[in-house]
C-alpha cells in the first residue's frame, strides 16, 4: 500500500498534489482530483524542479 501525503494547507474539497515515496529513490506525485494518474521522478529531479520554481524560472514562458 502506498502512503500518500498532502499538505496541511490543502483545504477540504480542493484540488491538491499528493506525494508518496516509491521504490528506491522514486517519488510519486498525483493530483487529488485524478488519483489514478501518477507521475514519478527521482528525489534529485524533484528537488531541482522545486528550487527552479522557487527561483522564478517558470514565471515567464515565451509566447508561441
Amino acid at each position: 500500500m502506498v502512503d500518500w501525503r498532502q499538505s496541511s494547507y490543502c483545504q477540504e474539497g480542493a484540488s491538491c498534489v499528493n506525494v508518496a515515496a516509491g521504490e528506491r529513490d522514486t517519488i510519486m506525485l498525483r493530483e487529488s482530483e485524478h488519483p489514478g494518474v501518477i507521475l514519478s521522478t527521482t528525489r534529485t529531479r524533484l528537488r531541482t524542479f522545486i528550487r527552479a520554481a522557487k527561483a522564478g524560472r517558470f514565471d515567464h514562458f515565451p509566447e508561441s
